[in-house]
């Protein structure tokens, strides 16, 4: 599996994903996920990939080998939204190649990318390309993607980023989201690949590969556990008395009432007893006394 998360701020861009792939517990790899392309003071653009790795490969080769899809490739298209059709196109291209051996081995078509980046002249922009080779694009409103494990990482992004959040404070976001994933699930792991794109800049200035021997990772592995178990020690017990109201757990619902709860009565033993009666004075034990005499 892997987890990848990319941010599209009003200064930049944001890109982290692990290394980690799997095929069972104990068919464990290491392989990049992350993906450069870079045509100098015109384009740069980045691209993540989750999913099966022989599709997800066989895509980033297609795009590597500058092939032409429907006359154009990364490298001549004029917007970044036509760069994310061109790689929608290469996704079928595999697709209509491989889907049918596939389906035979019982395989999943399996592809999901996060793919960023800007053109000279237009804004930073990111898209979520799927395995049918569809996107959607972010937006101010819902400003990052996650691919891969998302759950265990998207509460803090949530609570912190939005479109205004500065690269800096965006970037210990997702290094705090990718730590919250990494220790809830073996199937991430490191080493991770940092990138961090200023808008108009047109390269790669802040690109890292890190870790664990990375000190500001190591700072973030140990800082957020501690603080976190500081915040959870740090807010009061609920009260069941009802001496403390602000602390009061046991206060009703405003819509709804208690939670029935449903005992034996003396309605149902009395309901049951007529029936041990007739069992006592069936016609069989009778019969049995009458012989016995």
């Amino acid at each position: 599996m892997t987890y990848c998360v990319g941010l599209c701020l009003k200064d930049g861009l944001v890109f982290l994903s692990d290394t980690r792939t799997n095929a069972g517990v104990d068919q464990i790899g290491t392989f990049r996920k992350m993906s450069l392309f870079q045509k100098d003071k015109d384009r740069f653009f980045t691209l993540m990939s989750a999913g099966n790795l022989a599709i997800t490969q066989a895509v980033k080769e297609i795009l590597l080998q500058g092939q032409l899809l429907n006359g154009k490739n990364l490298w001549n298209v004029e917007s970044t939204h036509d760069a994310a059709v061109v790689i929608g196109d290469a996704i079928k291209q595999v697709y209509d190649r491989d889907h049918k051996a596939l389906e035979k081995a019982g395989i999943d078509f399996n592809c999901n990318l996060i793919f960023g980046g800007q053109i000279k002249g237009e804004r930073p922009r990111l898209f979520n390309i799927y395995s049918a080779g569809n996107f959607i694009e972010a937006t101010p409103e819902t400003c990052y993607f996650q691919i891969g494990e998302s759950k265990y990482g998207k509460p803090i992004l949530d609570r912190v980023i939005s479109f205004d959040t500065p690269l800096n404070l965006a970037t210990k976001c997702a290094l705090i989201s990718m730590d919250s994933t990494l220790n809830s699930n073996i199937s991430v792991g490191l080493p991770l690949d940092l990138m961090v794109y200023e808008k108009n800049s047109l390269q790669a200035s802040k690109l890292v590969t890190m870790d664990e021997s990375n000190p500001y990772f190591q700072m973030i592995h140990q800082l957020w556990g501690e603080k976190l178990r500081a915040a959870f020690n740090s807010i009061a017990e609920p009260s069941w008395s009802g001496a403390t109201p602000s602390r009061s757990i046991a206060s009703p619902a405003k819509k709804m009432g208690a939670v029935s709860i449903h005992r034996n009565s003396k309605v149902a033993k009395e309901v049951l007893a007529p029936v041990k009666a007739t069992v006592k004075a069936s016609p069989k034990k009778k019969v049995a006394a009458k012989t016995k005499r």
